[in-house]
């Protein structure tokens, strides 16, 4: 048995939590135009459905004190499942690294590297090529963010 599609009624929902996943379940039900157990209802469908999956809160990363920016292009001849394996359990060890992306093209990995400086960049570096063969690794880093944890498209 398949489930059902999401309807307008489940996007409007998600649209609402997108732009305040702190909304209480009364105010939620108010924005979409439903009774509270109706809303709570479907919350839990998209819940156990894992549509949603959790809140978090947004940080101004700046204001911790991460303003750099890193995206780093990685190309590998390596492509068997063990190395893949072997490769991403080691990125995912490196907490710097918040978004992780195999990709098409000229490169075949994408990471998005949040850190303090072009000092504490060096490490996480130093920390990404060690043990594990990479055949380039290539840094652009940001000047500005002009758009950031945009929401989906709903």
């Amino acid at each position: 048995m398949t489930e059902k599609p999401l309807d307008q009624i489940d996007f409007r929902i998600l649209a609402e939590l997108q732009k305040d996943a702190t909304l209480s379940q009364r105010d939620l039900a108010e924005r979409v135009g439903m009774s509270q157990n109706a809303c709570w209802r479907r919350l839990n469908a998209l819940n156990a459905r894992g549509v949603l999956k959790g809140a978090r809160a947004r940080i101004d990363r700046r204001q911790t004190g991460l303003g750099l920016v890193v995206f780093v292009m990685i190309r590998t001849r390596h492509h068997s499942a063990d190395w893949l394996k072997t490769f991403r359990r080691h990125v995912l060890t490196i907490p710097e690294v918040i978004d992780f992306h195999r990709i098409s093209g000229d490169y075949d990995y994408l990471l998005k590297v949040v850190t303090e400086s072009m000092d504490s960049y060096d490490g996480v570096y130093q920390r990404l090529i060690d043990g594990v063969e990479l055949d380039s690794v290539t840094s652009f880093f940001a000047m500005e963010a002009i758009a950031e944890e945009r929401p989906l498209p709903l």
